[in-house]
C-alpha cells in the first residue's frame, strides 16, 4: 500500500466556519435585546432633546413663526449675552489650568511628606459637597461685612497690622462744643489754649459699640505746670440724663483720638489719649489750638468687594478651584503612583536637580494624565451654573454671567424667550462637541498603545 503522504508535510488544517461569533459567545439578537433599553432611553432624554432644541432654535419668541438665525445674531450681538460669552472663555481658560496645576503640585509634594494622605483626604474633601452647599458657603465667605465674611475678616486684619485705623469715623462736636470744623473732616478748637489749664474736648456721635473695648470712663484732667494737658471723651450718658461740656460718671473717654497742637498752621506737638480720655502736651503748646485730625474720622477699612463688578468671576472661579482642586490632584496621584520610579533614580544620579526631574521627567510622562484632568474640567466649567447663581448677588450677577446661567435666565426668566434659550443651547453643544472628540482621539490613541 502507497502512502499518500510524504514524509515531513505539514498536518491538514481543519477548516473554520466563516461564520464568526462574538467573544462572549452571545448572538447579535440577545445582544440587541439588552442594549434596546438603553437605546430607547438614549434617544427619549439626549438625542431628542438636541434634535428639538436644535428645530426650536430657528423659531421666534412664541415657536409659531420661522426666524432663521435671527436668534444666533442675537446671541453675539446682546451685550448681557456677549458678557456670558467672554466669562466662559475665562472661566475655560483659567480655571481648569490653575486646578490642574494645583493638583499637580499637591499630588508632587504629598509624595515627600508622612502625613500626605490624610492632606488628600482634606483637599478632597470638598468634593462631596455639592455645588449648592458650596455656593451658600462661599456667599457667606465673600460677605463684604468683615465681621461676618471671613476673607474681609482676614484682609481686614493683615490690613490693620500694617496701616493705622480710624476709631471714630462718625464723631463730631456739638455747637455748644468748644470745637469747629477744620477743613477735611479735623476739628480744632475755637480759641487757643494755655499751659496750666485744663482743655475740653467733647464729641459726640460714636454708637456705644463702636467704643474701644479699652475704653475706661473719662476723667478730669488735673491742670498741668507748664503744660497743656485735657480730656477728650464721648459727651452722651446712655440713658439720658447728662450734660453737655461736662463729664459725667457714665461717660467714657475716647482711647486713642489723636491730638495736635497747631501754631501757624503747623504741627508743634502731637499726642495721643489714654484709656480714660486724658492727654498732656509739652510747654511748646502754650497759644496753639488743639486739632484733631481727620485721621480720627475716616471710614473704616472693610475690605475688598469680593462680589462686586470687578472681582465676582475670579471670586467664584476661586470657590470651583476650592472643590475641583482635589479631584485633579487625586487622578494626577494615581498617574505618579504607576510611574517607573527607576527613571527618576536614574536622572538624579546622573545630576538632575529635583526641579529638572520634575520638569523634563515627571510632567512629560504624567501628560496623558493630565490631559484626561484638562478635558473634563474644561466639559465641566463650560456648563457651570450653580455657583455663579448662588453666589453672585443680584446686582453683579450680569457681570458674572455664564452661558449656562443666560440659558436658564433666557428660557425660564420673567421675559422668557425659547428661541434665544435654544439657540445657547446649541452654542453650548458646539462648544463641548470639539473637547469631546479631542478626547475620543485621545483615549483611542492610547488604546492602540
Amino acid at each position: 500500500m502507497t502512502s499518500t503522504m510524504t514524509e515531513g508535510a505539514a498536518p491538514p488544517v481543519p477548516s473554520v466556519s466563516k461564520k464568526r461569533k462574538s467573544v462572549t459567545g452571545t448572538r447579535k439578537t440577545i445582544a440587541v435585546g439588552f442594549l434596546l433599553p438603553a437605546l430607547v432611553l438614549l434617544g427619549a432624554l439626549v438625542v431628542y432633546p438636541i434634535g428639538f432644541s436644535v428645530y426650536r432654535s430657528f423659531f421666534d419668541k412664541s415657536g409659531g413663526t420661522f426666524a432663521g438665525l435671527d436668534n444666533y445674531v442675537e446671541i453675539f450681538t446682546d451685550d448681557t449675552i456677549l458678557t456670558a460669552v467672554k466669562n466662559n472663555v475665562i472661566w475655560v481658560i483659567v480655571a481648569p489650568v490653575v486646578a490642574t496645576a494645583l493638583g499637580l503640585i499637591f499630588a508632587v509634594l504629598t509624595e515627600r511628606v508622612r502625613w500626605g494622605t490624610a492632606f488628600k483626604m482634606v483637599v478632597f474633601m470638598p468634593m462631596a459637597i455639592s455645588m449648592l452647599a458650596s455656593g451658600i458657603i462661599f456667599r457667606l465667605v465673600y460677605e463684604q461685612d468683615p465681621e461676618r465674611g471671613i476673607a474681609n475678616a482676614v484682609w481686614v486684619g493683615v490690613h490693620d497690622t500694617f496701616a493705622e485705623s480710624a476709631g471714630f469715623p462718625k464723631a463730631h462736636p456739638l455747637p455748644v462744643h468748644p470745637l469747629k470744623p477744620a477743613g477735611g473732616g479735623a476739628f480744632i478748637t475755637k480759641t487757643p489754649v494755655h499751659a496750666g489749664t485744663a482743655v475740653s474736648l467733647p464729641l459726640v456721635g460714636v454708637a456705644p459699640a463702636k467704643m474701644p473695648s479699652a475704653a475706661k470712663p473719662a476723667k478730669a484732667a488735673a491742670p498741668g505746670d507748664g503744660t497743656v494737658n485735657g480730656t477728650a471723651w464721648l459727651d452722651f450718658t446712655p440713658g439720658g440724663g447728662g450734660k453737655p461740656n461736662v463729664i459725667d460718671p457714665k461717660e467714657l473717654g475716647l482711647r486713642g483720638i489723636k491730638v495736635e497742637a497747631v501754631k501757624a498752621g503747623k504741627v508743634v506737638a502731637s499726642t495721643t489719649a489714654g484709656d480714660d480720655g486724658t492727654f498732656s502736651l509739652p510747654a511748646s503748646a502754650d497759644g496753639a489750638q488743639l486739632r484733631l485730625p481727620e485721621a480720627n474720622f475716616r471710614e473704616p477699612y472693610n475690605g475688598v468687594e469680593w462680589l462686586g463688578p470687578n472681582l465676582v468671576t475670579p471670586a467664584i472661579i476661586g470657590s470651583y478651584l476650592w472643590m475641583w482642586a482635589g479631584f485633579a490632584m487625586v487622578l494626577i496621584a494615581a498617574g505618579l503612583a504607576g510611574m517607573p520610579r527607576e527613571l527618576l533614580e536614574a536622572a538624579r544620579v546622573d545630576g538632575a536637580s529635583e526641579w529638572q526631574v520634575f520638569r523634563r521627567i515627571t510632567v512629560p510622562l504624567l501628560a496623558p494624565v493630565l490631559a484626561v484632568v484638562m478635558v473634563t474640567l474644561m466639559i465641566n466649567v463650560l456648563k457651570i451654573f450653580d455657583l455663579v447663581f448662588i453666589i453672585a448677588p443680584g446686582s453683579s450677577q450680569d457681570d458674572a454671567n455664564v452661558l449656562a446661567l443666560q440659558l436658564y435666565r433666557s428660557s425660564f426668566g420673567t421675559d422668557a424667550d425659547l428661541g434665544v434659550g435654544s439657540a445657547i443651547a446649541v452654542l453650548l453643544l458646539l462648544l463641548v462637541i470639539p473637547v469631546m472628540l479631542f478626547n475620543v482621539r485621545r483615549m483611542r490613541k492610547e488604546t492602540r498603545r
